[in-house]
């Protein structure tokens, strides 16, 4: 009998709780360096730290608040996701981004924690979020082209993990529909992270699989400086077991240096207007940081759960982003056994949410679509036994003709 932990209901739970609670972890301290992050807090464990920024002015704040178990957009835009699988009941694609999520952002008002109202969730998005309203909607581009031409950061892949739920089990699959759902938003680098991010969420879900053999799929499947950069941070990652945390981050910031020049500075300024800088630029050679980073520290811990994010957070830079992509893989690997009770409650109650509703509404929505995926399997099997004849794909695989023959076994 399944393990009701273990089951989709309960990996899909554990994978929303631990997106949320690797925004909610990381969102106080977005930003900051690691070494600022130590000084400063020491190590950043609780959802009840206190957000760096509390103290200033609401106006140098953009009006927002953090800490206590408040989530971001990363968040947030999963959950949309998730809303419009709920509502096209298939697979996606980028007809769905300039549909679909154009809707969810631009004309769906919602709870926004960080502002304490409700609001459209382009009110609160960063600029390449922005992007999918701008592309779609005012320009009315080809979908297929809706992310050319945006700032090329991790916004895609913050929050597709929905798309390995959907090919559960299917690691190309979910980097497929990824990639053709995400190129309505974002570009090179960008969008392969986005791929292969949910690649990671799909493979997961793998009964029985580890935490090495996830990051061998991903950069199996990962193209160009991605799949360098993963590869690069993997191998670091083995020797680097129970060593100390600040001698991790330095090891993992060498290495994904030279894939990504934004270092410590992520804080966009007047002082950088005008600034020559390859950053956040197509380019085959680059990789956004925060996959190979939550990879890194995922495998660096062994897979343990809570461990990997919160050294993923205080590692500094994008905490936030960091912490849902290692939530999101280990939560699916290790199922409900991770979800805490405490934080939970406070993940709901600091956000209006019900969680584990969420999850389960798309689980159901999941489980359609995954049976429709078998249900068109047979139908082709099917199709193909009557095109071949006497049965073949059905026969054993050691009585089949050899490659370059013909059904009835001459050679072409």
């Amino acid at each position: 009998m399944t393990d009701p932990r273990t089951s989709l209901r309960g990996r899909v739970r554990a994978m929303l709780h631990g997106i949320a609670l690797g925004d909610a972890l990381g969102a106080p301290v977005e930003k900051l360096s690691a070494a600022d992050i130590r000084a400063r807090y020491g190590r950043v464990t609780s959802l009840e730290a206190r957000w760096h920024k509390m103290d200033l002015p609401p106006e140098q704040r953009n009006h927002r608040i953090r800490g206590n178990g408040i989530v971001t957009d990363d968040t947030l835009m999963t959950l949309a996701l998730m809303d419009i699988y709920a509502d096209t009941n298939r697979h996606l694609d980028a007809w769905d981004m300039a549909d679909g999520m154009v809707r969810q952002i631009a004309w769906k008002p919602r709870w926004i924690p960080e502002m304490q109202r409700e609001a459209n969730l382009i009110d609160r998005l960063f600029y390449p979020e922005k992007w999918i309203f701008q592309r779609h909607q005012l320009a009315n581009c080809d979908p297929r082209q809706g992310g050319i031409g945006n700032m090329v950061n991790c916004g895609a892949a913050m929050y597709i993990a929905p798309v390995g739920v959907v090919n559960a089990c299917d690691p190309r699959a979910a980097y497929d529909e990824a990639i053709a759902f995400a190129s309505g938003h974002q570009e090179s680098f960008g969008l392969e992270a986005a791929g292969v991010f949910a690649a990671a969420v799909a493979a997961a879900f793998v009964p029985g699989t580890t935490i090495e053999a996830i990051v061998e799929t991903v950069i199996a499947l990962a193209k160009d400086g991605t799949r360098a950069a993963i590869s690069e941070i993997a191998q670091q990652a083995v020797t680097l077991k129970g060593v100390d945390h600040a001698i991790v981050v330095e090891r993992f910031h060498g290495i994904i240096g030279r894939y990504s020049p934004m270092g410590d500075e992520v804080n966009h300024t007047a002082a950088r207007a005008g600034r020559l800088s390859a950053a956040y630029q197509p380019s085959r050679l680059g990789a956004i940081e925060e996959l190979p980073l939550a990879l890194g520290f995922a495998l660096a811990n062994g897979g343990d759960f809570r461990k990997s994010i919160e050294d993923g957070i205080n590692s500094g830079r994008d905490t936030d982003s960091i912490g849902v992509m290692a939530g999101a893989i280990l939560g699916v690997l290790h199922g409900e056994s991770v979800i805490d009770a405490a934080d939970r409650a406070t993940l709901d109650s600091a956000n209006r949410f019900d969680l584990a509703a969420a999850a389960d509404r798309f689980t159901a929505t999941a489980t359609d679509i995954l049976l429709a995926d078998r249900r068109q399997r047979e139908a082709a099997e099917r199709s193909r036994d009557t095109l071949f004849g006497e049965g073949l794909l059905n026969r054993p695989a050691a009585d089949l003709p050899p490659r370059g023959a013909t059904p009835k076994g001459e050679v072409v």
